[in-house]
């Protein structure tokens, strides 16, 4: 610490160039910041579109609401510094459409928005039904689509799917999961209860093989109409068999409507739901005593992110779910597909350098990404990318999901 004798000030030609100095690097310190705040700032009238044909009304609003709310909290998120493609930081432009649920509107606007030479990417189809028919329409134009739907058949056979990716988990791991689960429980007899179209028809492939894998007995397979009036049916024909448990694989509401109308016809045993019924209208109050208890196998996003909380995905995630309890109340947990859907694209345009809809597909395709419902890889012989390591097991106690392992 300076005395008074020496806390004076004296100009000498020392003090002097010192002082100029000082200035110099404080006024270079203050030049560099600026440098460093211009780079971070989105490039005036570059950006990078993502067209998004989404389920905001219909059967599919359920899953195709939440994934428009993740959607835009993310390129929200993304816009703050921009997206970082070759020497410029692009800001994300979203195309939103409803689709209605209506698989032929979902094709038209597919083919409006692929059709423009500034859209680059094409996210959306949370039933695979509107996905399905964004395929071809995708394929011909070439254009990078990311399916949020669940059914495998959405990327599989490759050869006719080489712009089509999917971020949802195949039914097989999910399956595997719910079969190993069903055994540790000392279940035999199972009916399975299965929805009505391609996601269903993945279930009922993929649960077959897995119960007889793991040495269960499957007693009755049952559809699951896709009109409200046929569930009390369907329901009573899977309680008629006398199970010890049965797996409902649905897609929300079905799902939850379903567990009710297996309630009412007498069924007192185990339920187990595939990760198509994790979405806010399965806890809604109408559900609740039917659904507690049951058993759920969906991505790591659900009840508690097990990613590293220092990782870039874990801070992304928490801001997620912080962003989307503040906007629109309770968390849900099949959001996150929409947001991982936008990192791949914008993580792909990033590596590329570049918006071009081939170099975008190039880089999809080999693209190993730690997103927030999960981790992704994703080959040129796979382009359903979900690890099965992502996927936990979660039971309703207490109208919540609850993560068991």
């Amino acid at each position: 610490m300076a005395t008074p004798a020496t806390s004076r000030s004296v100009l000498t030609r020392r003090g002097v160039l010192a002082a100029t100095a000082s200035t110099l690097l404080l006024s270079g310190c203050g030049r560099d910041r600026e440098r460093r705040n211009a780079v971070t700032r989105p490039t005036p009238g570059q950006e990078l579109v993502v067209g998004a044909t989404l389920e905001l009304s219909g059967s599919g609003a359920a899953l195709g609401v939440a994934q428009q709310r993740a959607l835009t909290i993310s390129a929200a998120t993304l816009n703050d510094k921009g997206v970082q493609v070759g020497n410029l930081r692009r800001t994300v432009r979203l195309e939103l459409r409803d689709n209605r649920s209506d698989p032929r509107l979902a094709a038209e606007q597919a083919a409006e928005l692929g059709g423009r030479e500034d859209v680059h990417a094409l996210v959306g189809g949370t039933l695979a039904e509107t996905s399905m028919s964004v395929i071809e329409v995708a394929q011909e134009l070439r254009l990078p689509f990311v399916s949020l739907a669940f059914g495998d058949s959405i990327t599989v056979p490759l050869a006719q799917r080489a712009f089509v990716y999917k971020v949802t988990p195949d039914a097989g791991d999910v399956a595997r999961r719910l079969a190993q689960l069903v055994d540790a429980e000392g279940l035999r007899r199972v009916v399975l209860l299965a929805e009505t179209g391609l996601h269903g028809d993945s279930g009922v492939r993929a649960m077959t093989g897995a119960l007889r894998t793991a040495g269960v007995g499957l007693v009755r397979t049952v559809r699951l109409p896709a009109s409200s009036a046929g569930i009390t049916r369907a329901a009573e024909r899977a309680v008629a068999a006398r199970s010890d448990a049965v797996v409902v694989w649905a897609t929300a509401p079905r799902s939850g409507a379903a567990a009710r109308a297996l309630r009412r016809a007498g069924h007192d045993g185990k339920l187990f739901f595939d990760a198509g019924a994790v979405a806010e209208e399965t806890l809604e109050d109408a559900n609740l005593r039917a659904v507690e208890g049951a058993y759920a196998v969906h991505p790591s996003s659900l009840g508690g992110s097990t990613i590293a909380n220092s990782s870039a995905a874990g801070r992304a995630y928490r801001d997620l779910v912080s962003r989307y309890i503040r906007e629109h109340g309770a968390y849900n947990g099949f959001a996150p597909y929409a947001s991982d859907a936008l990192l791949l694209i914008t993580t792909a345009a990033r590596l590329a350098s570049s918006v071009d809809r081939g170099r975008l597909r190039a880089y999809l395709q080999n693209q190993v990404t730690d997103g927030m419902a999960g981790m992704y890889s994703f080959t040129p012989i796979r382009h359903s990318g979900m690890e099965r390591h992502s996927l936990g097991v979660y039971r309703v106690d207490a109208g919540a999901w609850n993560r068991l392992s």
